[in-house]
């Protein structure tokens, strides 16, 4: 008999029954708290809007209409809004992943003189920052105010994915590596370039999923210095429509009754929340596996 054979002849007590009945009720209703709202939002954005406020959807849509979503494609600002959140995300996370590995690797290594004092100087910024306004002043010095750049550079360590990152280098690439290829004349930028990063790869998808969701959801940055249109990210333009009500200008230019207005507006407001985060969503049951990955390497910090 096998080792699976015999866990399998175990005799679970009653007790370890009742364990697993209570963990799936829970867990169970867990899950219908959080999707529950999330699949609401989906049948609400094809219903009737009248039966919406009603009350009649709850479990399936009700006159089912995609006016909604059409009139959401037609407006030039939504495509506008992921064009430069996508570019955002891009470009920021390619800054975002090369200096956090190359604040990383010089912490990682042990012979690396003053490491102790340049890891206490970036801890403390996770706990103190100079507040808004002065942050505000340096940024409009630095001519960043409504300025694309703002929105990749502003913040483009976490110190907290640096300190998720020295520790795994420290865990994976052994200082005997570095050795051997210093032998043979290897400098430390080559084999950061050639060793470490090809070894990383873990890693780097980590911090690829971390910076990208958080480029992807960037609201307040946007908010805050950002004024021409034509730079909004897609958070912004989802605002404007949510709560500035700009969807009655722009995509029901061509509809005069107020209480039609006022449904298809229905239909909008919960159609642009499906299209801001539909590309999370589908893309995240891909990548889950690298947020436990994630939660795992940053849990023994050394």
């Amino acid at each position: 008999m096998n080792i699976l054979e015999t866990t399998m002849a175990i005799k679970r007590s009653k007790e370890d029954l009742i364990f697993d009945i209570v963990n799936y009720i829970v867990l169970g209703l867990a899950l219908i708290v959080v999707l529950y709202p999330l699949y609401f939002i989906v049948i609400a954005s094809i219903s009737n809007p009248d039966a919406v406020n009603n009350g009649a959807v709850w479990l399936k849509p009700v006159g089912v209409t995609w006016e909604g979503y059409r009139r959401i494609f037609q407006d030039s600002r939504i495509w506008l809004g992921y064009r430069n959140t996508i570019a955002y995300t891009v470009v920021g996370t390619l800054i975002n992943i090369s200096l956090t590995m190359m604040i990383a690797y010089p912490l990682s290594r042990k012979d690396f003189s003053g490491r102790g004092f340049l890891m206490m100087f970036l801890l403390i910024t996770m706990y103190f920052n100079g507040g808004l306004i002065p942050t505000y002043l340096v940024v409009k010095k630095l001519h960043l105010v409504d300025n694309w750049w703002v929105m990749v550079i502003l913040g483009a360590v976490s110190v907290y994915n640096v300190i998720i990152a020295r520790t795994f280098l420290q865990n994976n690439i052994p200082d005997e590596l570095y050795e051997a290829a210093s032998i043979d004349g290897c400098s430390h930028f080559v084999f950061f370039i050639k060793i470490v990063l090809p070894l990383s790869k873990a890693i780097i998808a980590v911090l690829t999923l971390y910076y990208g969701i958080a480029h992807w959801n960037e609201f307040m940055r946007a908010l805050i210095y950002l004024r021409d249109e034509k730079l909004y990210s897609l958070q912004i333009i989802l605002r404007s429509i949510l709560v500035q009500n700009m969807s009655q200008d722009q995509m029901m230019s061509d509809i005069d009754n107020l209480s039609e207005m006022e449904r298809i507006g229905e239909l909008i407001k919960y159609g642009v929340i499906i299209v801001a985060s539909l590309p999370v969503l589908v893309l995240y049951p891909f990548l889950q596996k690298y947020f436990v990955q994630g939660v795992m390497i940053g849990s023994v910090k050394g």
